[in-house]
């Protein structure tokens, strides 16, 4: 499955490209400019899935810096700062990753 499947290629496309400058990454405006605000629970898991590259359950600190590109391969790497911002916002036990539960609190409050 590719995020093309759960997603218009469109909002995909226009919400990479409003956060193409360094350090202008807003994970809210973000999810909501893209589509994901508006899907139902199982819609944004499978979302998840895609973005733990790994497979591990989970997307670690490492994954959230290529976020942007599990969208549009084209798109930038957040910065350090940014990473740190999303880790800190959806990781809501502080084991230092997101798990699929932690991502869907992330997404609905968005």
């Amino acid at each position: 499955m590719s995020m093309t499947d759960l997603l218009k290629a469109e909002d995909i496309k226009k919400a990479v490209g409003a956060f193409a400058a360094a350090d202008s990454f807003d994970h809210k405006k973000f999810f909501q400019m893209v589509g994901l605000k508006k899907k139902n629970p199982d819609e944004v898991k499978k979302v998840f899935h895609i973005l733990d590259k790994d497979k591990s359950g989970f997307i670690e600190e490492e994954e959230l810096g290529f976020i942007l590109k599990g969208f549009s391969a084209d798109a930038r790497d957040l910065s350090a700062k940014e990473t740190k911002t999303l880790l800190a916002a959806g990781d809501k036990d502080g084991d230092g990753k997101i798990g699929v539960d932690e991502f869907s609190v992330l997404v609905a409050e968005s």
